[in-house]
């Protein structure tokens, strides 16, 4: 890896670090920074997940006040996330590369999707707790949660391109809190399927050491920004960002 590609790489690492934290998606970034110095998609993928484990503690510890009075929801959430990031990391060793090269340009579509959709997502679970009143939602999102949750962190363990979108939305929409409470909980559900995650792959599969650490040292600081100066920043403006990494990051794949 050249000085030039591993400043883009490490300059990446930051990116994603302040966006996993305000909102997710911070692979899209990341994952075709990595490809393009010359990776392939699953030691890309493997090298991006290792690197933004320290990232997704950071952004975490950055929310620890908006975290204070969940500890019983983030244990239940947390179980169920574990189980399915588990999964999603096995799926991933246990599918052919071909596989993975065909799902990833899907998968990416669907998140960039989900990043385009947020804002109206987000304005319609408005309307519906304002119109609920005080007993919108599940106080702890019951069944429906849980499976919902199993399911993204599945997602997220295998690729986690907009992970945190899914997770915003799903807790948005089954729990009646303050958004930037579900927020924090994210972020720790985050750092535990990248972390369960990057066990799998510690022991098991091919990754790019240099990339992991560059990856590493950027997210931890972009943890530590999107957690104090993220809110301030146009969500309009980083959507447009992911937007736009993630269609280069298609494309670069379907040409490869």
């Amino acid at each position: 890896m050249s000085i030039w590609e591993s400043l883009a790489v490490f300059a990446a690492g930051i990116g994603a670090g302040t966006i996993n934290t305000i909102v997710g998606s911070g692979t899209l970034i990341t994952f075709p920074v990595l490809l393009a110095t010359g990776l392939s998609p699953v030691t890309a993928n493997v090298s991006n997940t290792l690197g933004l484990v320290p990232g997704s503690i950071s952004g975490a510890v950055g929310y620890r006040k908006e975290l204070q009075g969940q500890r019983a929801r983030i244990m239940r959430l947390g179980a169920v996330s574990l189980v399915g990031g588990f999964a999603g990391a096995v799926l991933l060793l246990t599918l052919p590369s071909d596989s993975f090269d065909t799902i990833v340009p899907v998968l990416i579509g669907i998140a960039l999707v989900l990043v385009v959709l947020q804002p109206r997502l987000a304005a319609a679970l408005r309307k519906r707790q304002e119109a609920s009143g005080a007993d919108a939602g599940h106080p702890d999102g019951g069944p429906a949660l849980l499976s919902g949750m199993l399911l993204a962190s599945a997602y997220g363990g295998y690729f986690g391109a907009a992970q945190g979108v899914l997770y915003l939305g799903l807790m948005g929409l089954l729990l009646h809190e303050d958004l930037q409470r579900i927020n924090a909980v994210k972020n720790v559900l985050a750092a535990l399927v990248n972390g369960i995650a990057a066990v799998v792959f510690l022991f098991v599969a091919e990754f790019d050491w240099t990339a992991v650490v560059l990856i590493a040292v950027g997210s931890t600081i972009g943890g530590q920004i999107g957690a104090k100066v993220g809110r301030r920043l146009p969500p309009t403006a980083l959507r447009a960002i992911i937007v736009v990494v993630g269609i280069l990051a298609i494309v670069q794949l379907l040409i490869r």
